[in-house]
């Protein structure tokens, strides 16, 4: 498991259990299994409505890639551009084809396939920068779909409430301050059930799909810059440099991203598969 989707998800149930436990008198007064179907179901109607079914399946796989800890295979990467461009730059055909038959990932073996075939830079290039194009298209909408999902929540919680509150008018009349007291209780908690999936779930989720994107892309870029330097067929060495510099690069302009007088480190970039690589 992703350790910092661990760590969230147990600081996250460890805070609401402590409202729940600590802060009020009935912990199962929160339990409002009409309130709950109102805005789980609002909400899965509306998306529903807004994205494609084929789109909006993809949300329990969508929710496994952020729970699984995914690895980028970046230095695997590096060795395989570096051993097949010194093999054809000494003129060795034949292995280069077996190389390709090893490497794993697609997207530089696309490339060095059409390195081979002796098409032209620009062309190649054009080709891979269209594939990263379309990779970050696809998992923008996939990030997207769970932002939508975080708007929808908090709205239909409102629904959920507006209903219970328009069932405590009829009450009024009667006087009894403890069941009306007890039913706007009831009608606030489809409220704080859409904050609490807005805010706990789809929102952290989409961030989550969208920080994967840009280190996925920042990979992809590495294969495209070894794929140009194999394509002028530069020194392996020089090669390896240039691409350990590049992914070094990134992570210190990742590091840099952080406030003014911020002493933490930021985010280092994993060594590892290029998952975009996966988009074939």
């Amino acid at each position: 498991m992703n350790p910092s989707t661990l760590i969230g998800m147990v600081a996250g149930l460890a805070v609401l259990a402590s409202v729940l436990l600590w802060s009020a008198q009935d912990p199962m007064l929160f339990l409002n299994l009409p309130g709950l179907a109102i805005v789980i179901g609002g909400t899965l109607a509306a998306t529903f409505i807004s994205f494609p079914l084929k789109e909006v399946l993809r949300v329990f796989k969508l929710l496994g890639t952020v729970v699984r800890n995914e690895k980028l295979y970046t230095q695997q990467d590096i060795d395989e551009l570096v051993r097949i461009s010194r093999l054809w730059i000494d003129g060795k055909l034949p292995q280069v084809e077996r190389e390709l038959e090893h490497v794993r990932n697609p997207f530089l073996r696309s490339g060095v396939q059409l390195v081979i075939e002796l098409n032209p830079e620009e062309d190649i290039m054009d080709f891979l920068e269209w594939r990263v194009a379309r990779l970050r298209a696809r998992e923008h909408a996939e990030a997207q779909l769970f932002r939508v999902m975080a708007s929808f929540a908090p709205a239909f919680g409102m629904i959920g409430t507006l209903v219970g509150l328009i069932n405590m008018m009829f009450l009024l009349g009667d006087g009894n301050m403890t069941v009306i007291g007890q039913q706007l209780a009831i009608a606030l908690m489809t409220t704080f059930y859409g904050i609490l999936l807005a805010n706990l779930i789809f929102k952290p989720v989409a961030v989550k799909l969208e920080r994967r994107t840009e280190q996925r892309i920042i990979l992809m870029r590495m294969v495209m810059q070894g794929i140009s330097m194999m394509c002028k067929k530069r020194s392996p060495s020089l090669m390896r440099e240039t691409l350990k510099s590049f992914v070094a690069s990134y992570e210190d302009e990742i590091r840099d991203m952080r406030p003014a007088g911020a002493n933490g480190a930021g985010m280092q970039v994993k060594s590892g598969r290029a998952g975009g690589a996966t988009d074939a």
